[in-house]
C-alpha cells in the first residue's frame, strides 16, 4: 500500500458514503496494522499523562485516531449538563450549563432534551471534541443517591424517550454520545464494589427497558458500562449483559466503553463484549494495552475480537457523522447568548409547583415589599457536584471545597452566577427586594413579619461518588422555613434540589416550588416562573416520600464489612475496588420502581410522579378509549379527549395514560402529551399508548399479552381523570431497532 500524505489520507471504500456504516468500518479494519487497531482500543486520561501529546486537551479522554485513513482522535469531554470542564481549566474557558436532566425529564417535552443536547453537541465540537460522556439514563432507585440529578427519573417509558431525544441532539451535530451507566449504577456509595441483584425478568423491565427504548430512539454510537457488578460479574466484564442482551437481543452495532476506572481484567472483559478502555490512567493497571496485546498473540484473545472491537469503535464513529465531517483542528466562535436562552427555557419548561394554596402565586408586580431568604440567591443558583459540573458563562460566585467523603479529589459545592435576587427584581422594579441569608430563623422571621411576600430559597446539594447522607434539608433550613412561614401567610418555598427532599414544614406553607438546580440561568427562570412569566409547567419524574421509612431502602446499603471504594481513584472512585470486598444490594422492588412500588404496597407519597401544578383551569373533557385488538399495522391503544382552558391565562396540560396489565400488578405510565392552550380555548387531543410500555418480557421476547387492559387518563400517577379498559388480542412484539443510521 502506497505512503500517503500527512494532510490526505490514503482513499478506499471506506470513503463511500453510500454504504452502511459496517461495511465501511469492515474496510478500515482490513486496512489497518495490528499495532493501529491495539491502539484505538484504550484511551488516555490526559490530566495524568505526563508528557502530553501536542493536541490532548485537558479534558477527560484521549483515544489516538489513524491520520493515514482518515479515523479521527478521539477528544471526549464528560457532557450530562453542559460541556464539562471541571478536570482542569484551560484560561477563559466556559460552557452553558443546562439544569438537571430531572429538570429536563419534569418538561414531559422531548423538544426540550432534544434541544438541549443539540446545544451541548455543538458547544463541544466548538471546542473540537468529538465523543460525549452524556446520555445518563439510570432509573431513580434510591431517593438519596448522590447522581440522580444527572438521571431522568423513575419510569422506563419517559427515561427511555427524553434519553434518546438528548442523545439524538447531541449527534446532530456529528459527533458520537454514549448512553449510560449500563447498568444498574443506582447508588453513588460504594458504587465500585457493590454487587447489583435482582430477578432477570424485573431488569428487562425496568433498567433495561429504559435503555432500550433510549438507544432505539437515540442511537448512540457508544455505551458506557457501569462500575458496580452484577449478579456477581463487574458490568464492564459482564458477558450476559454486554453480549446476549446488547448485541444478541439489541442488535447494538456501536461500541462498549469502559467508565474511568471501571476496568478490572483483560480477557475476561474483552471476551465479555468490552470494546474500549477508558481513562486508563485510573485503572488499577493499563489491561488493554500490552497485556491485550499478548492476549491476542496467545490466543486468549480472539484476533477475530480484537478487529470486532475495532469495528465497533469505527461503525459509531461513521454512523455519528464524524469520520466524514472532522471537528475542526482549532476552537470556533460560540453563541453563548443563544445557547443561554436554550438553558432558560429547559429550566422554565421543568419548574415544577408543588403547592398553590390560595393562589398566592403567580406573584403580582404590584406588591410593595418582597424579601428574598437563604439559598445564596443574592448570588447565584445551585448544582451539582462531579464530573457533570460545568464551569458556565458568566462564572462561579461560590465555590467550597470538599475537605472530605469519595467526592472530595473532584466535586466543589458550586453556584452559577444567576441570582434570583436581581432576576426578581428586574421584574418588580416598583417593589422594594431585601434579601436576608437565612442563616438566623429569627431574623429571617423578622425580615418576613415586615414583608408582603417572603420568598424562602433552599438548598439540598448532592454530588457523584458519595449518596446524600440524608433527605432533610441541611444548616437548620426545616426551621428558617418553619419561621418564616409562621411569621408570613403569603410564604413562598423554592426548593433547589436533585432529588426528593423531606418537608415537615409542608402544610404551613402555602405554595412551594421544585426548581432542581436549574442551570446558569436559573435565577431569571426561576423568577418568571413566581411571577407567571411563564406557566408553571412542569411534572415530577420522581415521586417525593413522606418518610424515608416509604422507601424500599430508607437509606444506602453499605459493606458489612466497612469497606469503601473513597480510596480508589480520585475521578473515577473506583481503580483500586478489585482489591475490596463486594456485598450485595438486592433491588426486591423488581420491577416496581418510583411510583409502582407505592402501588403495590396501596401507600402514597408526599407528591406522587407526574405531579404538577399550573396557573391555567384546564378541564379533560370525557375520554374514548380505543383498542385495535392485535390489528397490523394499528396502535394497540389510543385514548382522545377533549381540554379546555377555562381560565384567564395561557397555560400548559400535560395528561398522562396508564395502563395495569392483565394479570394484574402495579399500573405503569405508556403514554403521555404536553400542549399549551390559550386562555378560553378547547383543543382536541390524542395519547397513543407505546407497546414497549404494554408487553411484558417472556423467556426470551417481548409480548403484549391477549386480555383486558384497565386504563386510566390522568394528571399524575395518583389522581384519575377517567377510566376505561380495551381487550387486546395476545402478539409478539417486534424488538425496536437499535441500529445505528446506516449511511
Amino acid at each position: 500500500m502506497p505512503a500517503s500524505s500527512p494532510t490526505r489520507p490514503l482513499a478506499g471504500a471506506w470513503n463511500d458514503t453510500t454504504r452502511p456504516a459496517a461495511e465501511r468500518a469492515d474496510a478500515l479494519v482490513k486496512a489497518m496494522t495490528q499495532a493501529e487497531k491495539l491502539q484505538y482500543v484504550h484511551g488516555f486520561f490526559p490530566p495524568m499523562v505526563k508528557p502530553a501529546a501536542p493536541d490532548m486537551i485537558p479534558s477527560a479522554g484521549y483515544v489516538p485516531g489513524v491520520p493515514r485513513l482518515g479515523i479521527p482522535t478521539l477528544r471526549e469531554s464528560d457532557a450530562s449538563l453542559g460541556v464539562a470542564n471541571q478536570v482542569e481549566q484551560r484560561k477563559g474557558d466556559v460552557a452553558t450549563a443546562l439544569p438537571a436532566s430531572l429538570a429536563t425529564a419534569a418538561s414531559f417535552d422531548p423538544a426540550i432534551a432534544y434541544a438541549g443536547g443539540a446545544m451541548i453537541g455543538k458547544e463541544a465540537r466548538a471546542k473540537t471534541f468529538n465523543v460525549l460522556l452524556a446520555g445518563g439514563v439510570n432509573l431513580t432507585r434510591d431517593a438519596w443517591n448522590g447522581r440522580n440529578f444527572e438521571y431522568l427519573g423513575e419510569d422506563p417509558l419517559l427515561t427511555g424517550i427524553m434519553g434518546g431525544a438528548s442523545i439524538r441532539g447531541v449527534q446532530s451535530n456529528h459527533i458520537v454520545s454514549t448512553i449510560k451507566h449500563f447498568v444498574l449504577n443506582s447508588q453513588e456509595t460504594g458504587r465500585a464494589i457493590l454487587d447489583a441483584k435482582i430477578d432477570p425478568t424485573a431488569l428487562r423491565e425496568s433498567d433495561l427497558l429504559a435503555f432500550e427504548i433510549a438507544i432505539a430512539e437515540g442511537k448512540p454510537g457508544s455505551v458506557m458500562c457501569a462500575y458496580n457488578r452484577i449478579d456477581g460479574d463487574y458490568a464492564c466484564e459482564n458477558k450476559v449483559l454486554l453480549t446476549d442482551v446488547l448485541r444478541g437481543d439489541w442488535k447494538y452495532p456501536g461500541f462498549v466503553m469502559s467508565d474511568w476506572g471501571a476496568v478490572h481484567s483483560t480477557e475476561k472483559a474483552a471476551n465479555a463484549g468490552l470494546d474500549q478502555e477508558s481513562g486508563q490512567e485510573l485503572d488499577s493497571k493499563m489491561f488493554f494495552g500490552a497485556p491485550l496485546a499478548d492476549a491476542v498473540k496467545a490466543g486468549r484473545v480472539s484476533t477475530a475480537r480484537l478487529d470486532q472491537m475495532v469495528h465497533r469503535i469505527l461503525t459509531g464513529v461513521i454512523a455519528s457523522g464524524l469520520y466524514d465531517d472532522p471537528t475542526p483542528a482549532t476552537a470556533q466562535p460560540i453563541d453563548y447568548a443563544a445557547h443561554a436562552e436554550v438553558a432558560q427555557r429547559a429550566a422554565e419548561a421543568g419548574i415544577v409547583l408543588l403547592k398553590n394554596d390560595g393562589d398566592v402565586l403567580p406573584l403580582a408586580r404590584t406588591a410593595r415589599s418582597i424579601v428574598v431568604i437563604g439559598g445564596h440567591a443574592d448570588v447565584g443558583v445551585l448544582s451539582g457536584g462531579g464530573s457533570s459540573q460545568v464551569r458556565s458563562v458568566g462564572g462561579a460566585p461560590i465555590e467550597i471545597p470538599l475537605t472530605s467523603g469519595a467526592a472530595a479529589s473532584f466535586a466543589r459545592v458550586t453556584y452559577h452566577a444567576s441570582s434570583p435576587l436581581r432576576a426578581i427584581r428586574a421584574i418588580a422594579p416598583q417593589a422594594k427586594v431585601m434579601f436576608v441569608d437565612g442563616s438566623d430563623p429569627a431574623a429571617a422571621a423578622a425580615a418576613a413579619r415586615a414583608a408582603d411576600i417572603a420568598i424562602v430559597f433552599a438548598t439540598h446539594w448532592q454530588t457523584e461518588a458519595q449518596d446524600a447522607p440524608s433527605l432533610s434539608l441541611p444548616d437548620n433550613q426545616d426551621a428558617v422555613i418553619d419561621a418564616v412561614a409562621a411569621a408570613n401567610r403569603h410564604t413562598v418555598v423554592v426548593l433547589e434540589t436533585g432529588g426528593p427532599v423531606l418537608m415537615p414544614w409542608v402544610a404551613r406553607v402555602p405554595a412551594i416550588v421544585e426548581a432542581w438546580y436549574p442551570g446558569q440561568r436559573g435565577g431569571e427562570a426561576i423568577a418568571r416562573v413566581l411571577f407567571g412569566d411563564v406557566d408553571a409547567s412542569g411534572r415530577l419524574p420522581i415521586s417525593f416520600p413522606r418518610t424515608i421509612d416509604q422507601l424500599p431502602r430508607p437509606r444506602p446499603v453499605v459493606s458489612p464489612t466497612g469497606g469503601t471504594d473513597n480510596d480508589a481513584s480520585a475521578n473515577a472512585g473506583a481503580g483500586d475496588a478489585a482489591a475490596l470486598p463486594s456485598y450485595p444490594v438486592e433491588y426486591r422492588e423488581g420491577a416496581d420502581v418510583g411510583y409502582r412500588w407505592y402501588a403495590t404496597r396501596k401507600d402514597h407519597p408526599l407528591f406522587p410522579f407526574g405531579f404538577g401544578l399550573g396557573y391555567a383551569k384546564m378541564q379533560i373533557g370525557k375520554p374514548r378509549f380505543t383498542g385495535a385488538a392485535g390489528t397490523p399495522g394499528k396502535a394497540d391503544i389510543t385514548v382522545t379527549f377533549d381540554v379546555t382552558n377555562r381560565g384567564k391565562r395561557s397555560g400548559t396540560v400535560v395528561p398522562q395514560l396508564y395502563a395495569t396489565l392483565p394479570g394484574g400488578g402495579a399500573p405503569r405510565l405508556v403514554g403521555w402529551a404536553r400542549r399549551s392552550i390559550d386562555a378560553g380555548q378547547t383543543t382536541s387531543m390524542t395519547i397513543t399508548a407505546d407497546p414497549r410500555a404494554l408487553a411484558r418480557w417472556e423467556k426470551s421476547g417481548w409480548r403484549i399479552g391477549g386480555g383486558a387492559y384497565a386504563l386510566t387518563l390522568a394528571t399524575d400517577a395518583e389522581h384519575p381523570v377517567s377510566s376505561g379498559s380495551v381487550t387486546l388480542s395476545a402478539r409478539a412484539l417486534e424488538p425496536g431497532s437499535a441500529a445505528l443510521d446506516t449511511h
